[in-house]
C-alpha cells in the first residue's frame, strides 16, 4: 500500500551547481518555486510523476512476492506498469483535494511464502527501495535533461523534461522515505515486526489494527513534516552528488 501527503515535501535545491553556470541554476531553482500547481500543465506533470512513482512502487510489491513464490498478484494482474491498474480513484482525489493520498494496495497472500516472517519483509521493502532506484535513475535523467535543454538553446520542451524528472525524483524520495516509517499499514511496520521476536512480534499485531489511527494523528498534527524533510534534502543531495558529474563534465567540454 502506498501512502503519500504532497504538502510534506518541499521544493528541494542542490547545493551546489554546474560548473560556473551556478547562476542559471539558480533562476531555474527560483522558477521552479513559483509554480502554481492550478497550471494545466505544471499539474499534469506532478500527476504523471506520482502516477509513475506509485505504480513502480505497487509493481515492486507484486513482483516480489510472485519471485518469492506468491502467484496473487500476477493473476489479478497487477505487475503491469499500467497506472490505471494501480490507481485508487477516492485516494487520487483526496491527492488533488487535500495533498494526501493512496493508491490501491497489491494483493498479497504470506501463504504462500516459504518463510512467513521474512519473505514478507522482503516483499515489504521491494516498494521503498524501487522508488530510491527510480529517484535516483530520474535524478540522472534531470540532470541530462538540465544540459540539453543549455545545450539546445533552451527550449520550452527540454525546460519540462527537465521538470518532469525533477518531480520524480522529489516524489519517489520521499515515497520511499515516507512508506519506510514504521508505523501500520505502512511497509516500515512489516519491515520491523519481521526482525523482532516471535512473542513481541505476535503481540504487535494485536494492534497493528490501530495503526491508521496513530498514522491519522501523525498527518494532522504534521509531526513529521520536519523530519521528513531533514531526510528528503539529505538524500536528494547524496543524489545530486552522484548524478551531477557526468553534466559537470559535458558543460566543460562543450559549453
Amino acid at each position: 500500500m502506498v501512502y503519500y501527503k504532497l504538502n510534506t515535501f518541499r521544493l528541494w535545491i542542490p547545493r551546489r551547481g554546474f560548473g560556473d553556470k551556478q547562476h542559471i541554476m539558480s533562476g531555474f531553482q527560483s522558477w521552479l518555486q513559483q509554480l502554481e500547481y492550478g497550471k494545466a500543465l505544471e499539474l499534469l506533470i506532478v500527476v504523471a510523476s506520482a502516477l509513475l512513482c506509485t505504480t513502480i512502487h505497487e509493481v515492486s510489491h507484486g513482483y516480489a512476492a510472485y519471485r518469492l513464490g506468491d502467484p496473487t498478484a500476477k493473476r489479478a494482474g497487477r505487475l503491469s506498469l499500467n497506472p490505471l491498474r494501480h490507481i485508487d480513484l477516492l485516494g487520487l482525489l483526496c491527492m488533488a483535494l487535500v495533498h494526501f493520498g493512496w493508491a490501491k494496495p497489491v494483493p498479497i497472500n504470506p501463504g504462500y511464502f516459504k518463510h512467513f516472517r521474512r519473505d514478507t519483509a522482503v516483499v515489504s521493502l521491494a516498494g521503498p527501495l524501487s522508488n530510491f532506484i527510480l529517484a535516483f535513475v530520474a535524478m540522472t535523467l534531470y540532470t541530462a535533461s538540465w544540459w540539453l535543454w543549455r545545450y539546445l538553446g533552451t527550449p520550452e520542451w527540454a525546460w519540462y523534461l527537465a521538470l518532469f524528472f525533477w518531480y520524480t525524483a522529489i516524489l519517489s524520495c520521499t515515497l520511499g522515505l515516507f512508506n519506510l516509517i514504521p508505523v501500520p499499514p505502512l511497509d516500515g511496520s512489516k519491515i520491523l515486526f519481521s526482525l523482532l521476536p516471535e512473542e513481541k512480534y505476535r503481540w504487535l499485531l494485536r494492534y497493528e489494527r490501530y495503526g491508521f489511527l496513530l498514522m491519522a494523528v501523525l498527518l494532522v498534527t504534521n509531526i513529521l513534516d520536519k523530519p521528513m524533510a531533514f531526510l528528503q534534502d539529505k538524500m536528494l543531495d547524496v543524489l545530486f552528488w552522484a548524478c551531477s558529474w557526468p553534466i559537470d563534465l559535458l558543460n566543460h567540454l562543450f559549453l
